[in-house]
């Protein structure tokens, strides 16, 4: 599915952290390395940033080289903005650039370590994700362990799959039902919207009863799966269980219905992406783009 990916570029040390993944990417064959330069703010050099762009083409041909030694082709391009009027934000460069090479899957690095840097995220990743055609991969440095070190997880190894039981959500499950390697989905349904107990009891039963025909499924393809059924927020409760079951990518469709549709696209957008510590894929099907 994701044979062609665009990879975005700042060089900071959550780029290296993208390239190590790079090739648990279900399919990739080939890679483009895109550096955005915003030429539209003084460098360090003042207002040339002929040296920075300089620069940048040595360091991506050192990532191209450390890519290609992994049987991947890749290509290289700088883009630099001089306007923003007549060539548009990063962001916008970011998902032109994308549909120019016709990728299938765009990953870009989350930078939000703290409460004031999550709410600068929406500033590019955030945008990508929203008015992106294709996929799209927001990355986070490997999670901290309990010992204080970095854990370095296989991408698919662990998979939390927020589920509405919409057929937006039912795609994610059977795309990642069909990556070679995947080894394990752990199923999320928050229960958000019931009001008395009796209904809140009813909704949580039927929703157990729905997850587990879906373990089965999923057990039949070979994919070990477990599942939670939370009552409260969904924002919330995909959080706690990420971190509780020590997921290594969170899975949800970007075009969900109901409660997933919300956290996706109305008012509580993207407060996932900018808060979790872990990767997150924003998957959009063929039917959708």
């Amino acid at each position: 599915m994701f044979e062609k990916v665009l990879v975005a570029l700042d060089f900071s040390p959550n780029s290296q952290k993208i390239l190590e993944h790079i090739a648990e990417i279900p399919g990739i064959k080939e890679v483009v390395l895109l550096h955005i330069v915003d030429a539209t703010a003084p460098s360090r050099h003042g207002w040339t940033h002929d040296p920075h762009i300089e620069n940048i083409k040595i360091l991506l041909a050192e990532k191209k080289e450390y890519l290609e030694k992994l049987g991947l082709t890749v290509i290289t391009s700088v883009d630099v903005i001089a306007n923003v009027i007549t060539q548009g934000s990063v962001p916008q460069a970011i998902v032109e650039a994308a549909e120019s090479h016709n990728v299938s899957l765009i990953i870009i690095g989350a930078r939000g370590m703290n409460p004031v840097q999550e709410l600068l995220l929406g500033s590019v990743s955030s945008t990508v994700l929203r008015n992106a055609t294709m996929s799209v991969l927001t990355m986070r440095p490997d999670p901290v362990s309990c010992t204080g070190s970095a854990t370095h997880n296989p991408l698919f190894s662990n998979v939390l799959v927020p589920t509405d039981f919409s057929k937006p959500a039912d795609d994610v499950i059977s795309v990642l039902k069909a990556f070679e390697g995947m080894k394990k989905i752990v199923l999320l349904h928050v229960v958000s919207r019931a009001e008395s107990k009796p209904e809140i009891n009813d909704c949580v039963a039927n929703a157990q009863a729905r997850l587990a025909k879906i373990q089965k499924d999923l057990t039949a393809a070979g994919v070990a799966a477990t599942s939670h059924v939370r009552v409260g927020d969904p924002t919330e409760m995909i959080l706690s269980v990420a971190e509780e079951d020590n997921v290594s990518l969170i899975a949800m469709n970007a075009h969900g219905t109901d409660w997933l549709r919300e956290m996706l696209l109305g008012s509580t957008t993207f407060t996932v992406v900018r808060r979790t510590k872990r990767p997150v894929m924003a998957i959009r099907t063929m039917q959708e783009t």
